[in-house]
């Protein structure tokens, strides 16, 4: 039950970030500054990825993986117990 209610939960959050997204929307301007100033930034943000160290390389996969050991199965007594 509980994890039923937090499966709802969880959903309808999400249901409601989208619709929340949605309405934010893209906002047109016609003021140069402010367009200036966005242009600004996003020469910024671009140049700043461009000095960061390219991080999307495929993690390191020398090291073998380590699966779960099996259960181990209890052995029957002898004594019948």
């Amino acid at each position: 039950m509980k994890k039923a209610s937090l499966t709802v939960l969880a959903s309808l959050s999400m249901l409601a970030g989208a619709a929340y997204a949605q309405t934010e929307g893209v906002q047109m301007s016609t003021d140069p500054a402010k367009a200036a100033e966005v242009e600004q930034r996003a020469q910024a943000l671009q140049s700043q990825q461009e000095m960061q160290p390219q991080e999307t390389m495929p993690m390191d996969h020398t090291k073998p993986m380590r699966h779960h050991k099996k259960a181990m199965k209890h052995k029957k007594s002898e004594s019948g117990e």
